[in-house]
């Protein structure tokens, strides 16, 4: 298996060569875990030879190794001469299946990632160069079959970057679904995706397809796999392993063709050891695993990312086209501040929630949530009074360049606070409801901020207004 970022990834594949009576080589390359070999047209490779049963056997990897099981054919299945029911295949390994003899290997191809030149790729938007070769990644695998899992942080863009494999894929023209392993109740998921049968269980009043059955051709995403409970993990890995499954209550397999992808925002490979989650399925499942980065490690992203979201967004259209253009350079200095514990899904809802402030044609750093822009609340205006005296000079802290930037900016916006209120109330001789209202600020907010700055006496009555 191989983790993303690196510079290069190993996908493994398996040979198939049969040699014809008359001496033509037939050469049939898998780059999928499993294949199933019989007469049957859904096979993965079918062959024409009356000894042959309708599902013969099946080839499968597990681990960095890859076994042949016989699926109880009725003429057997033979390796190096002898019959076997499971055995461990090698490069080089002949099989013969009826009378058709085919010798397998496995091609290991080591795809060397370049860093793409692109700068978004599908939904996904990056410049940075750990998102660059994710876009590189995806570009070689997504053509192939392989199983991949995503993991990241939640709201990395996991689901973004499985439609963009599956827009990159063979199958773009097929179903895409999604199914959210941690959403939907335990005793329910089997059937959510296997399907039912009229009265398996109370409640089944009619069959009803699993979503394996409505992606058949297509892709099923499988978000959150670490939520998966154990007692249902064996029952994937039998619909991955074997390219069938069986609905609640049926008995009828049923042949699927659907690429898995899965995601997580745990460590697999901890769970693995921690013993909740099958080493057998996460082998299954992990062919080639892809771990995202948070928007904090990739910070160049932000507002790309932002300007793209004001781009797409339903929430900024209006019927003559995009209403707030872009970012202003204190919303940038802002956002590039702030260290997104949610990832790019917070700041898709800040965007948008910024959008609904903006008066403008861009975002202002006041516009956003007040711990990220560090807005006050407190917005001053240019008054026009007879009054001769201007208002205090501000005495707003010195910048302290040894300070982070967010600290500093929060030191300085204190200040300013403190002075603007302090000015406003020796203008108005200490009337409260004068400055409040002449600085456009509820009288209760007004006075609560006033109280922070020790610029106003508690009195009673106040407390009592308080609880109102």
């Amino acid at each position: 298996m191989a983790e993303i970022p690196t510079t290069s990834v190993t996908l493994r594949r398996t040979r198939l060569s049969r040699t014809d009576p008359d001496g033509t080589v037939a050469e049939y390359i898998f780059d999928q875990p499993t294949m199933t070999l019989g007469a049957l047209e859904d096979n993965d490779l079918v062959l024409d030879d009356d000894k042959v049963s309708r599902y013969h056997a099946r080839i499968y990897q597990e681990g960095d190794d890859f076994l042949i099981e016989d699926l109880k054919s009725s003429t057997g299945t033979w390796l190096n001469k002898v019959r076997v029911r499971d055995a461990y295949l090698k490069s080089g390994s002949t099989i013969r299946l009826g009378n058709t003899q085919l010798r397998f290997s496995v091609l290991s191809e080591k795809v060397e990632i370049q860093p793409s030149q692109q700068g978004e790729l599908g939904g996904i938007v990056g410049t940075s160069e750990a998102m660059r070769r994710i876009f590189g990644v995806i570009e070689k695998v997504a053509p192939t079959g392989a199983t991949i899992v995503l993991e990241g942080e939640t709201g990395t863009g996991k689901e973004v970057v499985a439609r963009t494999i599956h827009q990159h894929s063979q199958r773009a023209n097929q179903t895409f679904i999604v199914f959210d392993c941690g959403a939907v109740q335990q005793n329910l998921i089997e059937s959510e995706l296997f399907g039912h049968e009229k009265g398996s269980f109370t409640g089944a009043l009619a069959n009803r397809q699993g979503l394996f059955e409505m992606a058949h051709g297509g892709t099923l995403f499988l978000d959150e796999i670490g939520e998966l409970a154990l007692d249902l993990q064996p029952k994937l890995l039998r619909a991955l392993e074997q390219r069938e499954i069986r609905r609640v209550g049926g008995n009828r397999p049923i042949k699927i063709d659907v690429r898995v992808l899965a995601a997580t925002n745990r460590d697999l490979a901890q769970e693995v050891k921690a013993g909740r989650f099958r080493e057998d399925l996460f082998y299954r499942l992990g062919v080639v695993r892809m771990k995202l980065p948070p928007l904090r490690e990739r910070r160049e992203d932000i507002v790309p990312l932002g300007r793209h979201m004001l781009r797409t967004g339903a929430f900024n259209r209006t019927a003559a086209g995009q209403r707030v253009k872009g970012l202003s350079h204190d919303a940038v200095r802002a956002l590039m501040a702030y260290d997104w514990p949610g990832n790019v899904r917070e700041l898709g809802n800040v965007i948008e929630r910024a959008c609904s402030f903006a008066e403008g044609d861009l975002i202002g750093a006041d516009d956003l949530p007040e711990h990220i822009g560090g807005s006050s609340l407190v917005r001053p205006r240019k008054v026009e009074t007879q009054a001769t005296e201007p208002l205090a000079p501000t005495t707003a802290a010195p910048l302290n360049l040894d300070q982070t930037f967010k600290v500093a900016k929060e030191a300085w916006l204190g200040a300013f606070e403190r002075d603007y209120l302090a000015a406003l109330l020796e203008r108005h001789a200490g009337n409260l409801s004068q400055a409040a209202r002449e600085a456009e600020v509820d009288r209760k907010h007004f006075r609560r901020l006033a109280r922070k700055y020790n610029l106003l006496a508690a009195r009673p009555e106040d407390e009592a207004e308080d609880d109102d």
